[in-house]
């Protein structure tokens, strides 16, 4: 609204002697600010997926985080025909049975597709043909954990599983290298700092 329209409107609406402000009651006016995440009880472990393509591969990365902050990475490259949503549910699934494996009863998983969120859950329609085998699939593979949440978020929240499938599909390596998982140093000072002089 223009400070002029404002100020037009008052002009032409001068408040009388008869006037009373309104007395509104809200509850809970103390309260300033509402952190929804730390009410809502989510489970302890999160699992991020995301898949990648580029002009030299294709690649899925998870990576599940423990209730105490252990991250879990998982990548795969795609060696056969797919469209972006398939290499979506191949991430989730990578994921999914990663958590699997390590005895996971409750998670929540997290991804940047709000398609695949919304047509796991079920909110959605399923058009894709090819898609439909990935839905079944996904949804015997739930029933291996207690409780399954899915949610989507924006794809600057999950840069983690981004960053595993680029380097998924970057790679060039033969069949069933293995690779340790990554060790990510935090450096506050240059590496010169700490040399000793003879």
């Amino acid at each position: 609204m223009k400070a002029q329209a404002l100020a037009d409107h008052l002009a032409e609406n001068p408040v009388d002697e008869e006037y009373e402000p309104l007395k509104t009651y809200f509850p809970d006016e103390e309260v300033m600010h509402i952190n929804e995440l730390e009410q809502a009880k989510e489970p302890g472990w999160k699992l991020f997926f995301d898949r990648a393509a580029n002009i030299k591969g294709v690649g899925k990365g998870a990576v599940l985080i423990s209730k105490i902050g252990h991250h879990y990475p998982v990548t795969a490259q795609l060696r056969f025909y797919y469209t972006n949503n398939m290499a979506e549910c191949e991430a989730c699934i990578l994921g999914l049975r990663l958590a699997a494996d390590m005895g996971v009863q409750e998670v929540l998983v997290l991804g940047d597709s709000d398609l695949l969120v919304h047509q796991i859950q079920g909110e959605w329609e399923i058009r894709d043909l090819k898609l439909i085998p990935y839905r079944q699939y996904l949804h015997d593979l739930c029933q291996w954990f207690r409780s399954v949440e899915f949610r989507h978020i924006p794809r600057i929240h999950n840069e983690v599983a981004d960053a595993l499938a680029t380097l998924a599909s970057m790679l060039h390596h033969p069949d069933k290298a293995y690779v340790d998982p990554l060790h990510i140093q935090v450096r506050n000072q240059h590496t010169y700092y700490n040399v000793v002089k003879k």
